[in-house]
Formats: structure tokens, C-alpha cells, sequence
């Protein structure tokens, strides 16, 4: 029997259970990073990867997680959430609702997150991690497991991005006292974009442990860097380190390992923090200040909290000054009521990635406007192409018909030429004869040669026809060449959007997901809200009836007051009287007896009890 993961879609995104964040050993444990310890778990028993885990796994999570959390564990719930149904053995509802409903809701304690931690890692690690090849202890592994999921973005399936992963290298680095090699990591960098892919908990345990990125240094610093890291990004450490502290008591001095966070400064017997000696709490109106050197003590800082100081030594100035700007930044955000430094630059940075993913939107939609408008242009000249295609096309055949007919001119003023010798001929013979005929001839040759300047006129006009076809070709070409610019313009611009828009491609699709299941949880919502105006309108119809009736009691209970009082204030008519003893009142004898009073008393004290 199985139980459906309804809580992490495939690609999803995260799905936060009722309780936002918790206290849990001194820092905030927020509920997205308690689901992405949980979902590591899940899936390791989810081992043939169809999203299912068996109900007696869940079981054994569920009370790991109960215990760990300090929740009363209650497995009927957990068979009646996942009891069988007609449509087949396999729950509909998931495991997240379960998750949320009955375990995380549920969460008021303040608990160990390192055992939490630890029990989530001991169930996915023995599946995932490959120790053959591994340069660190399992412990470091463990550490660099918790700091991705602190780091790694909130969908599933759980990775980093290039920036946070640069982020804790460059930490880690630091902490061990090496160099960043920027173009090493651009590189490696630009190999992930190129596949398209971003690293799991997994690879980046491989990727450090293999020392891509911490070559010269030997197993020791790397393992101390790691802790340092770990220490700062999940344990909230901002500083540590041995101080001087002086007693409450005994006023003698102690050296202590003092541990700095974001609310309050513990200190220990030793690094090892096996013995805690004490805490410092922090609040927005503790102080810490200098002190001039005294008692053979140099290097000293004075801190004031609430009910109490504390007077310490730094081992030098720059110490000294190292905690002093430490404590003072811890104070300055408990004022201003901020989480710490690394949490908010997480925060900043998370921001900063939906602003450039914001932009990228913007700047495909100006995209999609050039290339539209590029559509546009290359229609525009495609037509103006084609119109100069057509207009040389009717040049060429005019330039055809204009020979055409030149030759045919020609052919004609030759024939008449021919002709015109031997009419002329034949007119010198008969000059006298034909002298009518010979100015008719004269007439015919200068509607010729007029037709001939005609001829002449038009092969000018051809001429700046041509000229004007020259021009605008000119111009064709002028353009051509301007769109040939802008084109390769434009494909660069397409070019470097393209990798960016195979990066946003799967969030656009994460999103889409999400709007789909906020539109179905909008609609059960309205469905609830109408449900709940009907049971109003009930409720309210009850309410009316029944404040109807207590006012028509109240008015009852007025009438029968009233009309004791006026019965109380009667007057008994005179009648004869009993011959037996009478009472005497300051008016003379009484109108009754004794005996007639007690029961009038009687008759009063029963009537008046209804009213009351």
C-alpha cells in the first residue's frame, strides 16, 4: 500500500504547511527549511522513483519526526488519513496534507534541529552518497548537506543556482585561507549553462570533496573550513574565538570559548563546547563599549545588558575591536528587528534573482516587439522590392516597345525614302503635271521629321527614366545594407537572450503550475465562503427568534411585576368583622383577623414567586 506525495510536485513548487517558522536551539527554523530535510528523506524511500512510499515507511518517518519534534505520535491518524477508497489502495490526499495537519502544525516545543538534521541525513545518505572517492569525513558531507539546503532554491526537485553555489565557495574558500580563482569557477560555470542543469545536495558534496576548487590544501584545513561555514550559515555562529572573562563572584579571570549569534553570546570551557558555562542574552538595548586598561588587564570591553554587565579581555586590539563591531551589529539588528547578516544577504540575493528574472521578462517582450517590428520592416521591403522588380520589368518592356517601334520607324522611313525617289523621279518627270502632289509629299515629310523629334523627345525621357531607376536601385541597396546591419544586430541580441530564455523556460513552467493551484484553492475557498454565508444567515434567523422570545419574556415579567404592585397597594373594602379577637393598628382595629392575614401572606408570597 502506498501514499502519494501531494506535497512536492514534480518540478513544483514548494507547498508550506500552516506553521510558518519555529524556534528551535536558539535560531528560526523556517518551514521551508524543515520540508527540504523531510523531502530528502522521502525520497530515499521512494526507491523505484515513481513518487510513492510504502504506508509502513511512512509510519516509521512519521513517529522519527514526531520524536524528534517532541509531538505526541498518533498512528490511527495516519491509517485514517490513508485508509483505502473505492477507487483503488493508493490515498488521493498525499502525504504533505498528513505532514502539515498533523506534525507541523503541531510544533510549539523548541527542538534539536542537528538531530533532525541528522536522522533526515542517515535515511538519504545511505541511497545517495558514493563514500569510495570521498576526500572528507561523512560528518563534513553531512555539514555541506545542510548548508545546500539553507542555500538551494524553494522547488523541487531541490538544486542550487551558479550564484549561491558561488556564494558558499567562496566562504569556504575564505575560511580556509586560500585565493579565489574567478576564471576556474566561470569555467565550471559556464559548463553547467551550457547542459542546462543546476548541481543536487549530491554532486556538491562531490564537487568539494573532490577539490576542484581547494586544490593545495590538505583534508584537515578543508574539513576546518567547512565546519567554520557551518557553523556561520546553519548555526548562526557570527563569531567565536577564546576570551578573557572576568567573575561575578570571584572577580578573578578566566579564559572562556565564547560563541557570538544573533540573540544571545554563549561561552564554554573550550572549543569543544562540552561544558557550557553560561549565556549573555542580547536585546535591542544592550550596549558594549571599551574599557581602559586596569587590574593588569589590556584590551578590555564592557558589556551591559539588561540586570547585568559583563567585563572581558581580547587577546588585541584588533580582536578587541573585531568583537566590539560583532556585537554591535547583533544589537543594531535585534533593534531594527532583522534576521542575520547571511539570512538577509539570502534574502537580498533571492530578491535580486526575481528582479533579473523580471527584467528578462521585459526585455523578451521588447524582444518579441523588435522582432515583430523586424516582421514588419522585411515586409515593407519586401514589397518595395517587388515594386522595383515591376517597375524595372515595365522599363524593360517599354525600352522593348520603344525599339520595337524605333525599328519599325525606321524600316518605315526607309521604305519611304525609297518610295519618295522615285515619286521624286517620277515628279521630275511629270513636275508640271503633279504639283499638287508634290506639296502633299512635303506636307507627309514634315509630319515625319515632327514625328521624328517626337522619336527623339522620348528617348530623352527613357534616358532620366533610366536615371531615375539607378536612384532608387541606390537606394534598394543603401537599405539592403542598413538590414543586413540591423539584422546581425538583432540575431546577436536574439543569441544572448536565447541562453537566458532556456534558463527561465522551466520557471515559466513552475509558475504556470503554481497559478493552476491557486486557482483551484481560490475556487474551494469561494465554495467554503458561500457555504459558511449560509450557515451566517441560520445562525442569524436563530438569533433573532430567540432575542424575539426573551423580549416578549421580559415584557411578561414587567406585567406581572407591575401587577403586584398594584395588588400590594389595594385596599381592602370595610366588612363585619369576626367576632373573635382582632388586630389593633394605629387607625383602630383591623378589617382582618390574625388568622386571615396569614393566609392573605401565604396567597402574596406565591404569587409573587412566578414574577421573580
Amino acid at each position: 500500500m502506498h501514499a502519494v506525495a501531494g506535497g512536492w510536485p514534480e518540478d513544483g513548487v514548494l507547498i508550506y504547511g500552516a506553521r510558518s517558522a519555529h524556534q528551535a536551539s536558539g535560531i528560526i527554523v523556517r518551514g521551508s527549511e524543515l520540508l527540504k530535510s523531510i523531502w530528502h528523506a522521502f525520497t530515499a524511500l521512494d526507491v523505484d522513483k515513481s513518487g510513492k512510499v510504502s504506508k509502513s515507511q511512512l509510519k516509521v518517518l512519521s513517529y522519527n519526526l514526531c520524536t524528534l519534534m517532541k509531538i505526541p505520535h498518533d498512528p490511527v491518524a495516519l491509517e485514517e488519513h490513508f485508509k483505502d477508497d473505492d477507487e483503488g489502495p493508493v490515498s488521493n490526499q498525499g502525504y504533505m496534507p498528513y505532514l502539515n495537519t498533523f506534525i507541523l502544525d503541531k510544533v510549539k516545543e523548541e527542538f534539536d534541529r542537528q538531530d533532525f538534521d541528522r536522522m533526515c541525513w542517515t535515511l538519504c545518505a545511505r541511497k545517495n552518497l558514493d563514500r569510495s572517492n570521498l576526500l572528507i569525513s561523512d560528518d563534513d558531507a553531512f555539514k555541506i548537506w545542510c548548508i545546500f539546503n539553507f542555500l538551494c532554491e524553494d522547488r523541487y526537485p531541490l538544486s542550487i543556482v551558479s550564484e549561491e553555489m558561488e556564494y558558499f565557495l567562496r566562504k569556504l574558500t575564505d575560511s580556509m585561507g586560500g585565493s579565489w580563482v574567478e576564471e576556474r569557477f566561470e569555467d565550471y560555470k559556464l559548463e553547467l549553462q551550457t547542459q542546462g542543469r543546476s548541481l543536487s545536495a549530491w554532486e556538491l558534496i562531490t564537487l568539494v570533496a573532490s577539490g576542484h576548487f581547494s586544490k593545495g590544501m590538505d583534508r584537515q584545513t578543508l574539513s576546518m573550513g567547512i565546519n567554520e561555514v557551518y557553523h556561520e550559515l546553519i548555526l548562526d555562529v557570527l563569531k567565536q574565538g577564546y576570551i578573557m572573562k572576568k567573575g561575578h563572584k570571584r572577580k578573578n579571570w578566566t579564559e572562556r570559548w565564547f560563541v557570538l549569534k544573533p540573540t544571545s553570546i554563549s561561552y564554554y570551557m573550550g572549543e569543544d563546547m562540552a561544558e557550557k558555562k553560561g549565556d549573555i542574552q542580547l536585546d535591542g538595548n544592550c550596549c558594549v563599549e571599551p574599557l581602559p586598561d586596569k587590574e593588569g588587564k589590556k584590551c578590555l570591553l564592557f558589556i551591559k545588558c539588561a540586570g547585568k554587565s559583563y567585563e572581558i579581555s581580547a587577546s588585541d586590539k584588533k580582536r578587541k575591536q573585531e568583537w566590539i563591531q560583532a556585537i554591535q551589529t547583533c544589537v543594531s539588528l535585534l533593534r531594527l528587528g532583522l534576521p542575520a547578516p547571511h539570512r538577509e544577504a539570502r534574502l537580498r540575493r533571492r530578491e535580486q534573482r526575481g528582479r533579473l528574472q523580471a527584467e528578462q521578462e521585459d526585455l523578451e517582450a521588447r524582444m518579441k516587439e523588435l522582432t515583430a517590428a523586424n516582421d514588419t520592416k522585411q515586409q515593407e521591403l519586401e514589397a518595395m522590392r517587388k515594386a522595383l522588380e515591376e517597375a524595372a520589368a515595365r522599363a524593360a518592356e517599354e525600352e522593348r516597345r520603344r525599339l520595337q517601334t524605333q525599328t519599325e520607324l525606321q524600316d518605315r522611313y526607309r521604305t519611304d525614302l525609297e518610295r519618295e525617289k522615285t515619286v521624286r523621279q517620277q515628279m521630275e518627270e511629270q513636275v508640271a503635271l503633279k504639283s499638287s502632289e508634290l506639296e502633299q509629299y512635303l506636307q507627309r515629310v514634315r509630319e515625319l521629321e515632327d514625328m521624328y523629334h517626337r522619336l527623339e523627345d522620348a528617348l530623352e525621357e527613357e534616358r532620366a527614366a533610366r536615371q531615375d531607376e539607378e536612384t532608387v536601385r541606390r537606394l534598394q541597396a543603401r537599405l539592403l545594407e542598413e538590414e543586413s546591419t540591423k539584422r546581425e544586430e538583432l540575431e546577436k541580441i536574439h543569441l544572448r537572450q536565447q541562453r537566458a530564455i532556456s534558463e527561465t523556460e522551466a520557471e515559466k513552467k513552475e509558475l504556470e503550475k503554481e497559478r493552476r493551484a491557486k486557482d483551484s484553492a481560490l475556487q474551494d475557498a469561494m465554495q467554503q465562503l458561500e457555504h459558511l454565508e449560509s450557515e451566517r444567515q441560520g445562525a442569524l434567523e436563530q438569533y433573532q427568534a430567540v432575542t424575539k422570545k426573551l423580549e416578549d419574556a421580559a415584557n411578561n415579567t414587567r406585567t406581572w411585576k407591575h401587577k403586584v404592585a398594584e395588588h400590594e397597594g389595594l385596599v381592602r373594602l370595610i366588612q363585619p368583622g369576626n367576632k373573635g379577637p382582632q388586630r389593633i393598628t394605629n387607625w383602630g382595629p383591623a378589617a382582618f383577623s390574625e388568622v386571615e392575614l396569614s393566609v392573605r401572606e401565604k396567597e402574596w408570597q406565591d404569587r409573587k414567586r412566578p414574577a421573580q
